[in-house]
């Protein structure tokens, strides 16, 4: 992650400098493109014509040392579109195009001072959030192959401000980096205890840190989770993370019912005994992408001093075919007391979500829950890669979340409940199947999760889909995604901080 800082214009006299520029403007040419051409000589200014550089949205153009030896090594000349049509998100989508053009570069100089202080933040989110590398098992990666990139100065007419917007974006990238760490992490490195582990970081942050192992989940009686675990060598764990950003540590300002944040945390998934295909099978080390993005909403709620009372709860558990696994015919007796027949030991995760929904919704009385699964595959049959799928019994929640997912650019799209779904997981010896065979398989196993919730608002969000690039996109490198750290945080921000 490169450092980021905001700064005076003044033309650099090494590095990279960036010049972005709106599409037919009839303004003044900032101080540093002028700089730049007095230096050059109106070389800038030729090449744009030889290019017909226009200023279009992606139209970009490279220069190198065009003011000779005492100015920038590099100049990228990039467009912005209309100029009008700047939110932003366009501003984090220019950051993070601006990034591969600039890798190669120690330092980096972006010319922001026709933006606000808001837009010039964004750049900078946009641009650490593509720089994401999760390299550290790479041992014979050529020097020359490695991003060099340790500083952008984004030069600003008003530093102090585009600093203060930048704080709880850097924050926010801490959050989405420790999601896309925990994602990318190998299953034998990270399986369900050194998950738990890990989550203890965010005591440093002021979050509050609390592991349940196999004898507490036990004696609560969670009896779904244990079983999708039971095959598996690896205990299971439940980690609970209370950020009290409202009524401060330990409820000391009087309590305040919490926001509920509630993720699947597979940590690796093998189907069980309905065991997967081989091909592929090594993607479901993203199984726990879910619990993932709420560790990481819970850094980036806590890092932000974010005025609000969250619990963030994870369920972690391995799922292995083994002489000990959970059979296709069992029946299991979850947390609240509703008994399961497990149809397919593939269908693990809301399994392990049905117990940890319960538990939190008993012991934390929340005001709303929303739940982070990449869950099925029907899901991204139904929506592909560019939507995460939503489910909600609540009107309000639902639009919050859809207006945070346009804002941040992790769309949702709302998905049908019905009665008739519901039908489908009606089993005939227990009081639901998990399974209710492959039409809307999305949404039966929506309509499975709905039953562990009482009379609280809830959203369901199958992110099966969205957690993981298999291309690189303006944000977002090739890997894992963080997908949903930056989504509720901005339905925290924009909804329920006071």
């Amino acid at each position: 992650m490169p450092d980021i800082a905001f700064v005076k214009p003044a033309l650099p006299r090494s590095g990279a400098l960036v010049l972005p520029v709106a599409e037919e403007t009839e303004a003044a040419p900032g101080s540093l493109r002028a700089a730049l051409e007095e230096a050059s000589g109106g070389a800038l200014s030729r090449a744009l014509v030889a290019a017909k550089f226009t200023g279009r949205k992606g139209q970009s153009l490279t220069l190198w040392a065009p003011a000779g030896p005492q100015g920038p090594s590099k100049v990228v000349v990039l467009g912005l579109g209309k100029a009008a049509d700047l939110t932003e998100s366009g501003a984090e989508n220019a950051g993070g195009a601006i990034c591969p053009m600039v890798s190669a570069e120690r330092e980096a100089v972006v010319a922001a001072e026709a933006m606000t202080p808001g837009q010039a933040a964004a750049l900078g989110l946009g641009l650490t959030l593509r720089s994401y590398r999760f390299d550290r098992y790479r041992t014979t990666e050529k020097e020359e192959d490695k991003p060099k990139l340790e500083r952008v100065a984004i030069a600003v007419a008003d530093p102090a401000a585009a600093k203060a917007a930048w704080v709880p974006r850097a924050a926010l990238a801490e959050g989405v980096f420790l999601s896309r760490d925990l994602v990318s992490e190998p299953p034998n490195v990270l399986y369900p205890e050194e998950m738990a582990e890990r989550c203890k970081a965010l005591e440093k942050y002021g979050v509050e840190v609390e592991i349940l192992g196999l004898k507490e989940m036990k004696k609560l009686g969670f009896g779904a989770l244990l079983g999708v675990a039971q095959g598996s060598a690896r205990e299971p764990r439940m980690v609970l993370m209370h950020w009290r950003g409202a009524s401060g540590p330990k409820g000391k300002k009087g309590a305040t019912k919490p926001l509920a944040f509630i993720g699947k945390g597979v940590t690796f998934d093998t189907g069980g005994i309905s065991i997967k295909p081989a091909g592929g099978m090594e993607d479901m080390k993203f199984d726990m992408a879910g619990a993932g993005a709420v560790i990481g909403l819970m850094a980036a709620l806590a890092g932000r001093k974010a005025k609000v009372d969250v619990i963030g709860a994870v369920g972690l558990v391995e799922n292995m075919p083994s002489g000990t696994a959970q059979r296709p015919g069992d029946v299991v007796k979850t947390y609240s007391g509703l008994t399961v027949e497990v149809i397919n030991t593939d269908a693990e995760g809301r399994l392990v979500l049905a117990d940890v929904i319960g538990y939190v919704q008993e012991k934390y009385d929340p005001r709303f829950m929303v739940d982070l699964a990449t869950l099925t595959g029907a899901i991204i049959i139904a929506l592909g890669h560019e939507h995460a799928g939503m489910f909600a019994n609540d009107d309000q929640l639902a639009e919050q979340i859809a207006a945070a997912g346009k804002a941040t650019g992790e769309a949702c799209w709302r998905m049908p409940l019905g009665d008739a779904y519901d039908k489908q997981i009606k089993s005939d010896i227990a009081d639901m199947k998990n399974v209710g065979g492959r039409p809307g398989g999305s949404i039966t196993a929506a309509h499975f999760i709905q039953r562990f919730v009482k009379d609280r608002p809830w959203v369901h969000l199958d992110i099966a889909g969205t957690a993981w690039a298999t291309k690189d996109h303006p944000i977002v490198p090739k890997g894992a995604t963080g997908f949903g750290v930056r989504l509720l945080d901005r339905l925290v921000a924009d909804n329920y901080e006071g």
